[in-house]
């Protein structure tokens, strides 16, 4: 008998999990990686690993929340670019102190 190999298929809970990491890191899941157990869950091992918090850059709401109150005092506008960018918000708070 010729021994041979077959690729098992993912399971429903594989792939559910998958794309939950494909949304949380903002990435694309391969149609390939879903029709095999292994390489889905190298993939999903990958994945995990990858930490989409550090990638936020929005500002937070305490900073967006601080930088509307100084505005009100300051009596100006915060910039739009600020609310986009964590970076920018801070310099602009910082500026406006």
């Amino acid at each position: 008998m010729a021994s041979t190999t077959y690729a098992l298929p993912a399971t429903p809970k594989q792939i559910a999990y998958a794309r939950s990491l494909a949304l949380r890191n903002q990435t694309l899941l391969p149609w390939e990686v879903q029709q095999d157990r292994r390489s889905l869950s190298a993939w999903i091992d990958a994945q995990a690993k990858m930490h989409p918090g550090t990638q936020d850059s929005r500002p937070t709401s305490k900073q967006v929340a601080f930088a509307e109150r100084l505005a009100r005092i300051k009596r100006r506008a915060v910039p739009d670019e600020c609310f986009r960018d964590k970076g920018l918000m801070s310099k602009w708070i910082d500026g406006n102190k």
